[in-house]
């Protein structure tokens, strides 16, 4: 009887491996007229305003950063902005985030418009400590230093220097 059963089994497993195929890939350009159906899937997201989606996505940001997942926070602080551009709060938390992940520019970028939008607030003070701390950390970063010459280039090797036995 197990043997019938493994052999019914087996049998329907490979006509079920025979009925699959292989999908084929979309055409590149459609004939005049036609679209993809599917064309909505890779639109990139419209954000309209919504603060009740800005509130819900600082409130999963907040579960975020509370685990210690400070890029996930991030996003989600970033998601909020998009939702509701004048949202102080999703700011200083997304500057926060960004402080933490040391992104240094972009918590500058969140950290100023924090200030633009709360210029009389309980952490506009700590924000513009923040911002006179990041702001030469992030000018050092974008302005090179001095360069030094490198010892073995070629030009600071003079034919007097090199011998047979410390020859490149």
């Amino acid at each position: 009887m197990r043997a019938l059963q493994a052999l019914l089994l087996l049998f329907a497993l490979g006509m079920a491996f025979g009925q699959l195929k292989q999908r084929e890939a979309p055409p590149e350009q459609f004939p005049d007229g036609l679209i993809d159906e599917d064309e909505d899937l890779f639109l990139e997201k419209q954000y309209a305003f919504n603060p009740i989606q800005a509130k819900k996505e600082v409130k999963v940001g907040k579960f975020y950063a509370k685990k210690g997942n400070h890029r996930a926070a991030a996003g989600r602080y970033l998601e909020a902005t998009r939702w509701n551009p004048n949202f102080s709060d999703a700011y200083w938390r997304l500057a926060q985030s960004r402080d933490k992940l040391k992104q240094a520019s972009l918590a500058l970028e969140a950290y100023r418009k924090f200030v633009r939008l709360e210029s009389a607030g309980k952490r506009v003070g700590e924000a513009v400590a923040r911002i006179a701390v990041l702001e030469p950390e992030v000018k050092a970063a974008v302005s090179p230093g001095p360069v030094s010459p490198d010892p073995v280039s070629p030009d600071t090797v003079s034919p007097d220097t090199v011998s047979p036995d410390n020859a490149p």
